[in-house]
C-alpha cells in the first residue's frame, strides 16, 4: 500500500482520483483545495488530513516525508488549474515523491524541458493522465491503422460538445492565462489521442477561435482531420437537445463512427494501474499535443476554405 496526497480536492476530476487510488489499494494521507467544499472525500478516505492553505499542506507533507520513512508519500496526484500543473509536480518532485498529474499536463511545450530537467535532479518521476490511449477501442483503431500502408491518409471528423452554465466563463476555466482556452481545456486529451493514432503531426490550421468554441484542420502522417470542440448549448444538434442531450461526442473515421462512449468510468483506475507497475505516460509523451495547442491558441484564423467542419457553416 502506497501513500497519496492530492492537489485540488474540489474540483470536477478529483473524485476520479479517489476512487483510483482506492481501487489500486492505495491511502490517501493528505488532500489540498482552497474551496472546502470537499465532503467527497468522506466516501472515499474519511481518515485524510485536508488543508485549505499550501503552506501548511507543505509542512505536514515534509513533515511525514521527515519523521518516518515508511509513511512517506509515494504520489502526489495534481487536479489543480491548469496554470498551476507545473508549479505543482515541481513540488510533488522535490518533496520525495512521483507525480500524478492531470492533462493538460502544462500550458506551453518549453515547460517540459524544465520538468525534464527536474526529474533529472531529484530522481522522481512525473505520470499523466493519457486516460484514451487505454481505451480498448481507441487501442483497437490505433492497431488497425497500423496494419494498412504506411501512406494512407484516413478522412477524419472530430467533434465535442459539452456544454456549460454561465459559471464556466466567470471561473479560471474562462480565462485563457489560466486554462489555455477551449482547445486545451475541453481538447487537450483529444489531439494526444489523434497524435497516438495517427502518427507525428504535420499541419495545423485554426478556422475559429473564441471562448466558447474552436475549429480548425490537423493532418497527421496517416489522418487529415476536421474538428469542433464547443461549450455552447445552441451547437449540440437539434435532434440530441430534444432528447435533452447537453453533449455530443463523434469522432468518425472514413465516414464510420467509432464507438468510445463506454468504458470511461474505468480509465483512470487503469492509468493508475499502469502507472504503479512503472508502465506510466511520462513527460515526452505529452509534447505533441501540448505543441498543438499551444500553436492553436497563437494561431493566426484562417479562411473558410479547403478543409473545414462542417459545423462551421452554421
Amino acid at each position: 500500500m502506497k501513500n497519496f496526497a492530492l492537489i485540488g480536492a474540489g474540483g470536477y476530476i478529483a473524485p476520479r482520483h479517489m476512487q483510483a487510488i482506492k481501487a489500486t489499494g492505495n491511502n490517501l494521507v493528505a488532500a489540498l483545495d482552497p474551496n472546502d467544499s470537499v465532503g467527497i472525500i468522506d466516501s472515499h478516505f474519511p481518515d485524510a488530513e485536508f488543508f485549505t492553505e499550501f503552506e501548511r499542506f507543505d509542512r505536514h507533507v515534509d513533515k511525514m516525508r521527515r519523521e518516518n520513512h515508511g509513511n512517506r508519500i509515494a504520489y502526489i496526484s495534481i487536479c489543480s488549474p491548469n496554470y498551476l500543473h507545473d508549479s505543482h509536480m515541481r513540488f510533488a518532485l522535490r518533496s520525495g515523491a512521483d507525480a500524478i498529474c492531470e492533462k493538460p499536463l502544462v500550458l506551453n511545450p518549453w515547460n517540459i524541458d524544465g520538468l525534464q530537467e527536474i526529474e533529472k535532479d531529484t530522481g522522481h518521476k512525473i505520470n499523466t493522465i493519457l486516460q484514451l490511449r487505454v481505451h480498448p477501442s481507441i487501442v483497437a483503431l490505433r492497431d488497425k491503422v497500423r496494419a494498412a500502408a504506411k501512406d494512407t491518409k484516413h478522412e477524419v471528423d472530430l467533434t465535442y460538445i459539452t456544454s456549460r452554465g454561465h459559471w464556466y466563463l466567470q471561473s479560471w476555466k474562462g480565462d485563457l492565462k489560466k486554462s489555455g482556452g477551449i482547445a486545451t481545456n475541453i481538447g487537450v486529451h483529444f489531439f494526444d489521442m489523434l497524435h497516438f493514432i495517427f502518427g507525428e503531426l504535420q499541419q495545423n490550421v485554426v478556422h475559429h477561435s473564441s471562448d466558447t468554441k474552436a475549429a480548425g484542420y490537423l493532418e497527421y502522417e496517416n489522418a487529415r482531420v476536421r474538428w469542433f470542440l464547443s461549450v455552447d448549448i445552441e451547437d449540440v444538434p437539434q435532434a440530441a437537445r430534444d432528447n435533452g442531450q447537453r453533449t455530443y461526442r463523434s469522432i468518425t473515421v472514413d465516414g464510420e463512427e467509432i464507438e468510445f462512449s463506454g468504458g470511461f468510468t474505468d480509465l483512470h483506475n487503469r492509468s493508475y494501474e499502469e502507472i504503479l507497475a512503472g508502465r506510466g505516460f511520462g513527460l515526452e509523451e505529452n509534447r505533441t499535443a501540448i505543441t498543438t495547442v499551444a500553436a492553436i491558441r497563437n494561431a493566426t484564423i484562417a479562411p473558410l476554405q479547403g478543409d473545414y467542419h462542417p459545423f462551421l457553416k452554421k
